[in-house]
């Protein structure tokens, strides 16, 4: 437990000159600035520094340091691990650094290190730009990028980090640095997959492209249909054109209007494709799902910006997430999947994915640090429930469909995707290779691993 005294030395030093605030543990906000997404991570930091710049993160760090205080960086608080935030340490809040600016001759935008993807979505939004993002609005662009960065549009678009421009980067040093294809290009190879291990990212650009509405199917079979629809989807996914992304997701039926009533508060399969556009052509490429004949669900075009909101996952739950990529999705897999559905707790807002990557991701061409992108499918177990009784029926579920899903594998993971699952799986996230060079750009740039708290990568 850290001391008053020191809590209170944080804060004197922090404050003056801060264009952000501090919080300590008895000040208004502190309880709401701790809380992060999973329910099951409660820690109580000595001080929040709620930065509103970059000059306020180099301050935030030298302070930390000095003081010997644990240093946690929150950007959007959605990983599933928890890291975001310290028992008796310092975090470097970055929330009041949300600001994305938009240049659209260029199609970019530069994105602050706060910004969550709402933020980025609502922004590009007016112009009709869009780039890769998050599945969820609540996701932190900094977070999502610096791992790599799967979503709905990246068998178009590629990855969220093949998108990355360049980066504004505060050292362990407190040094203001930037990163891209000509300045520090060690440091900005490393930003592609190594995540938070360099540095707190306190802007970024990325790259945009045309796109103002999606044409969307979120179609519901019961279990019993699931399998025959899953063999479908499968056939689907390997036809589709690049411009149609999705997932194969079972879940609880909510209360909608497009459910049927006697399926609501169930376990069903839901079919989830996006198409990048609208008009005949996203109804054609939709075709084979949407013919079929489901029990519920919708077929909508909308703005790009609404659908990331669609399945927003709801704060407040105890969280367990994991993931397998899988070179190969025979029909014994495709059983397994669907086998492993019935140890779900439901109801709850556990998600139990199957995502298919391929097109750009895999034709993405670079020596990124992400070896997961040559796989052609994700089992994603995603589990939120209410109850703590449920923890150990829940975690059991995710850890037995990745056991399950491990004949497949091509032994790589997409790190954002997991919590912690110990060094095998970072090195796993970024490659063997990569892990080596990784850990000599860390070297240079966190040489005592200040940045630790992450899917870490040591200093050689």
């Amino acid at each position: 437990m850290t001391s008053t005294r020191i809590q209170d030395e944080a804060a004197a030093r922090l404050r003056p000159g801060l264009s952000g605030i501090a919080l300590l543990p008895d000040d208004p906000g502190y309880e709401d600035a701790r809380t992060i997404f999973n329910s099951m991570i409660d820690r109580r930091p000595a001080v929040i520094a709620q930065c509103a710049t970059a000059g306020d993160v180099a301050r935030a760090i030298e302070v930390g340091r000095s003081l010997g205080l644990e240093i946690a960086v929150r950007g959007g608080g959605h990983g599933v691990a928890g890291k975001g935030i310290t028992d008796g340490g310092l975090v470097i809040d970055l929330r009041r650094m949300s600001t994305v600016t938009v240049d659209p001759a260029a199609r970019t935008a530069r994105v602050s290190g706060g910004a969550l993807m709402s933020d980025l979505d609502r922004a590009t939004e007016p112009h009709g730009l869009a780039t890769t993002g998050g599945r969820v609005s609540t996701t932190g662009v900094a977070g999502l990028t610096l791992g790599g960065g799967s979503g709905w549009l990246e068998r178009l678009w590629g990855l969220v980090c093949d998108n990355l421009l360049d980066v504004e980067l505060v050292t362990a040093d407190g040094e203001i640095v930037h990163a891209g294809e000509e300045e520090n290009p060690d440091l900005f190879w490393a930003l592609h997959g190594g995540g938070g291990n360099f540095g707190v990212a306190t802007a970024l650009t990325l790259r945009l492209h045309p796109l103002s509405k999606v044409t969307v199917a979120l179609l519901l079979w019961p279990p019993a249909a699931a399998r025959d629809v899953l063999t479908d989807y499968r056939a689907f996914i390997d036809s589709a054109p690049d411009q149609v992304g999705g997932a194969a997701i079972y879940l609880t039926a909510p209360p909608e209007p497009f459910v049927p009533e006697d399926l609501v508060g169930r376990q069903a399969l839901a079919i989830l494709a996006v198409y990048a556009g609208t008009g005949p052509e996203a109804d054609d490429a939709l075709a084979p799902m949407t013919g079929l004949e489901y029990t519920g669900g919708l077929v909508a075009e909308m703005p790009y910006a609404d659908f990331q909101c669609m399945l927003d996952d709801p704060p407040g739950f105890r969280n367990y997430w994991s993931a397998e990529h899988i070179g190969a999705l025979p029909d014994e897999a495709l059983d397994r999947f669907a086998a492993r559905a019935a140890d779900m707790v439901v109801p709850s807002a556990s998600q139990h994915i199957l995502l298919p990557l391929g097109g750009a991701v895999a034709d993405g061409g670079t020596d990124y640090p992400v070896p997961w992108r040559s796989a052609p499918w994700v089992v994603h177990p995603l589990g939120l429930w209410e109850n703590a009784e449920d923890d150990e029926r829940a975690i059991a579920w995710a850890r037995g469909t990745i056991r399950d899903m491990r004949p497949w594998s091509i032994g790589a993971v997409y790190l954002n995707f997991i919590g912690n699952e110990g060094r095998d799986r970072v090195i796993a996230g970024v490659g063997a290779d990569n892990h080596r060079r990784l850990s000599e750009v860390k070297a240079r740039y966190d040489p005592e691993n200040v940045f630790h708290l992450n899917q870490n990568i040591e200093p050689a």
